[in-house]
């Protein structure tokens, strides 16, 4: 069993692991159901059918992917051919989160053991049932050396980050993130954090307000909001608000009716912790929609918050659940002053037909990557990188840069012998001339 090096050993394991995800489709889609209710159409879409498809994608171009790719060589070292090998890091750490279990636990899997590296994975211990479907997957493809599922709490995750690993991936919050880093730096193993922060929807004088809204309804409440790249407030122009707010109501109603409690397309809050901390963000007087709960459910009702103070609580955390704080802005220095207040965000959305406006929006300020007219849909080209930074994360992955983010680089001058031209070796003595202008040549 040479996973290392035997690319077609990897290959066929991957379709094992694609066989057993498809033969298992209903489990999962339970699974996730009974963690916090996940709708079985969000489950598929955002879940087993983004799985699927990333494995498929793998196994079409494993081969070209780990193929060695030839570079253009230096004219310092005529004659030679130059060579990027793909070489697997080793040992790595895959430690997942709760709001897509199986998606964020499989997706990063996929692509370290393409690239050949040896995985332990360690899912949420907040989605249990998610967690027992996928050690089950996992030990009906894999031999235990070569993938092997570790389940626990914090304890547990604390203890394998105690270990020395050659590269570790982390999805989860900020917080969390820098105790990760943290304990990578003691080995200096590399790190990709996929992290979150304060995501700013931006509408102008020239949106479409209603699509606007039916597309912001959508990426927002998807997951009941707990979602690392969801709308995390709106900045709308003042002159917009209240045709905004009518659309915003209207949309929420076509999506989850009357009583979205009963909708069977709305989730749950992951757990009590969170649900409380959802809970104490609510200010009766601010909320415009919504605002019901219900602590026996963990049900948070999709929530519109007119207009709250920017030091609230709403407003110094990421919200990561139902609750939509609207805002609004005169000028694009209202704008700047809104934005800068917060580290550099995961995710921005942009509505707006003035192309002007929105190029200007997405090249001044600094975040993982977003939208202009929608959001969230990013996440699902697999052409795009995938990725935070400063606070909202570290390196990026997707298709085949998720290959690329479990390979190690390493560079070849493969170097002819019919030609070794003098000038480099010693003595140099009357060689510096000719040197400095071989060199303004090239």
């Amino acid at each position: 069993m040479d996973y290392r090096n035997d690319i077609g050993y990897r290959k066929e394991t991957l379709k094992k692991l694609l066989f057993n995800i498809q033969k298992s489709e209903d489990l999962i889609v339970k699974a996730l159901y009974d963690d916090f209710k996940k709708p079985a159409f969000e489950a598929v879409l955002t879940e087993t059918n983004y799985v699927i498809s990333e494995l498929k994608d793998t196994i079409k171009n494993i081969y070209s992917w780990a193929k060695p790719q030839r570079i253009i060589p230096s004219i310092l070292n005529f004659p030679s051919t130059d060579y990027i090998y793909k070489e697997p890091y080793g040992k790595v750490l895959i430690l997942a989160p709760w709001n897509y279990p199986f998606q964020l636990a499989l997706c990063p899997l996929i692509s370290a053991v393409a690239a050949g590296n040896k995985v332990i994975l360690k899912p949420s211990e907040l989605t249990p049932k998610t967690a027992e479907i996928i050690t089950e997957i996992i030990q009906k493809t894999f031999h235990i050396n070569h993938v092997e599922v570790v389940q626990g709490g914090a304890d547990i995750a604390q203890k394998l980050l105690e270990k020395r690993w050659d590269y570790i991936f982390f999805t989860g919050s900020v917080a969390v993130g820098k105790i990760v880093a943290k304990a990578a730096a003691e080995n200096l193993t590399p790190v990709t954090l996929e992290l979150g922060g304060k995501n700013p929807c931006i509408i102008d004088e020239t949106a479409n307000l209603k699509l606007a809204a039916k597309r912001i309804v959508w990426g927002k409440f998807i997951n009941a909001g707990q979602t690392c790249i969801a709308p995390d407030y709106i900045l709308i122009h003042k002159n917009m608000k209240v045709h905004f707010i009518g659309y915003l109501k209207d949309e929420i109603n076509k999506a989850y009716g009357q009583n979205p409690q009963e909708s069977p397309d709305f989730a749950r809050i992951i757990n009590t912790k969170n649900w409380v901390r959802l809970d104490s963000m609510i200010e009766p007087n601010k909320v415009i929609f919504g605002g019901q709960t219900d602590a026996k459910n963990l049900y948070v009702a999709p929530t519109l918050i007119d207009e709250p103070n920017i030091e609230s609580n709403i407003m110094q955390e990421e919200i990561f659940g139902p609750l939509l704080p609207i805002l609004t802005y005169k000028t694009e220095a209202d704008i700047k002053n809104i934005i800068d207040q917060y580290e550099k965000p995961l995710a921005l959305y942009v509505f707006s037909e003035n192309q002007h406006f929105a190029k200007k929006i997405i090249t001044r300020y600094s975040f993982g990557g977003g939208c202009i007219n929608d959001t969230v849909v990013h996440f699902s080209n697999k052409r795009l990188p995938f990725g935070g930074v400063g606070h909202s994360g570290l390196g990026a992955y997707h298709g085949k840069l998720s290959f690329d983010t479990f390979s190690h680089h390493k560079g070849i001058v493969k170097k002819a012998n019919w030609l070794d031209l003098p000038m480099r070796y010693a003595p140099y003595k009357d060689k510096l001339a000719a040197i400095k202008k071989l060199l303004d040549w090239i």
